[in-house]
């Protein structure tokens, strides 16, 4: 089952939440959790909305007012959006890169540092000789 089918009556989410169905009913009037419907006007909660009761209700333990729950739970979904838009985003970076054949070229450098480069070129390297003396005592 997915965590957003909606499932559960009101009896059994009230139940499952901690709460009396009045206050569920109440948080829906709000906007804090609002369940589906069936084509007969009855109320659905899924297992995701019961754990929005519950933070509501943890919440709300904690002394915030139902319109600081409201305002906290509105930014917690706006982060997850945005958290989902930039996985996607990454996604398509990454895959963007994997299908550009030749643009991650990379060297090692003499001293063991990574060097990017552009494709087609060469690495030149010094073939310099260089002679240790040690200094002459004065």
């Amino acid at each position: 089952m997915d965590e957003n089918t909606r499932v559960f009556v009101i009896s059994m989410a009230a139940e499952l939440a901690g709460m009396h169905p009045q206050t569920l009913r109440q948080y829906d009037r709000l906007g804090l959790v609002s369940p589906g419907r069936t084509p007969g006007k009855s109320r659905r909660y899924s297992v995701r909305d019961v754990a929005r009761l519950r933070e509501v209700a943890q919440l709300g333990a904690q002394g915030v007012s139902l319109e600081g729950i409201r305002r906290i739970l509105e930014l917690e979904d706006h982060v997850r959006g945005l958290e989902s838009r930039l996985r996607e985003l990454e996604s398509a970076l990454a895959d963007e890169m994997l299908n550009r054949p030749g643009r991650r070229v990379f060297a090692a450098g003499s001293a063991g540092e990574v060097t990017s480069m552009r494709a087609g070129t060469r690495l030149r390297r010094s073939n310099q000789v260089v002679i240790w003396r040690p200094l002459e005592p004065r």
